[in-house]
């Protein structure tokens, strides 16, 4: 009886069916799986949604879903993908783009070497906005002090009281005179085109002063050579002369407007407004004969 109590004295074999229990500290082999049947070739599988219910003692194993299709092709890089070394790489669309802040200074930034002199010269009469985008970056200190130079030692025959006193004093009484006026239009443009830069800058412009302040003075020579070539032999206060005078100062605002436009790039109204008071101050100096 202790025998049977026991379990001794039987047949300790497992039941047949059942896996033999390995001995400890030996993993046990895995229960054998039902076989899984899959369509034969040539055999099509019924549209889904159309599959009847399983009969009664039928086992399920014709699709598991949690398997996949084993039909599908698969591409050749998932069966690697999120694998210990073979992680996945993978991307979010920005919905509004790749993030970018506009500021001023966006505008593209002329390359090239500086422009010559001449063609400096000539480009701000014929071509201005090409030729102050180009050199928005690059000093032009020597043509700028040689004309604004040059123009000063004629400016004081433009005016009518001026002339009539370098002509009647020495010659050594109207070198000195004519000279320093030179170095005052030298001085004067400085000044002006460092009040249009600061200004320029108070409004959001991002330019450098050593451009903006030799442009300008160039402006301011170029555009009123017209009145001073009729002045000489017509005098300051001649009609045709105020006329030339006017039309003159409307084109030194509009290149004014688009030489601060392009060198701090800023639109027209701010770049205008940046131009007011050296436009203010060539109106009542030179352009109406009160010097």
């Amino acid at each position: 009886m202790a025998g049977f109590r026991n379990g001794r004295g039987r047949d300790n074999r497992p039941p047949q069916g059942q896996p033999q229990q390995a001995p400890y500290g030996y993993d046990a082999a895995p229960p054998p799986h039902a076989r899984q049947q899959w369509p034969q070739q040539g055999q099509g599988r019924p549209p889904y949604g159309q599959q009847g219910a399983p009969q009664a003692g039928q086992r399920p194993y014709d699709e598991p879903e949690y398997f996949g299709d084993p039909y599908a092709q698969q591409h050749p890089h998932a069966v690697t993908a999120n694998n210990p070394g073979h992680t996945q790489v993978f991307s979010v669309d920005d919905p509004y783009g790749p993030a970018t802040d506009h500021h001023a200074g966006a505008a593209p930034v002329p390359t090239g070497p500086r422009l010559p002199w001449k063609a400096l010269l000539s480009g701000i009469v014929l071509r201005p906005a090409d030729t102050f985008l180009r050199t928005r970056d690059h000093a032009v200190w020597g043509p700028a002090l040689i004309v604004t130079f040059l123009y000063g030692l004629l400016a004081i025959f433009g005016f009518d009281r001026a002339r009539e006193e370098a002509i009647n004093a020495t010659l050594s009484t109207a070198i000195p005179y004519v000279l320093m006026t030179a170095l005052g239009f030298v001085v004067g443009g400085l000044i002006l085109g460092a009040v249009t830069h600061t200004l320029a800058r108070q409004l959001g412009g991002d330019g450098s002063w050593q451009p903006t302040v030799g442009l300008s003075m160039l402006i301011m020579s170029i555009t009123d050579a017209p009145r001073l070539v009729f002045a000489l032999f017509l005098g300051g206060e001649n009609g045709l002369v105020q006329v030339i005078g006017w039309l003159t100062w409307l084109a030194a605002g509009a290149l004014f407007t688009v030489m601060v436009s392009r060198s701090h790039d800023l639109p027209w109204p701010k770049a205008l407004g940046a131009s007011a008071i050296q436009l203010v101050a060539l109106l009542s100096l030179i352009k109406l004969g009160t010097l």
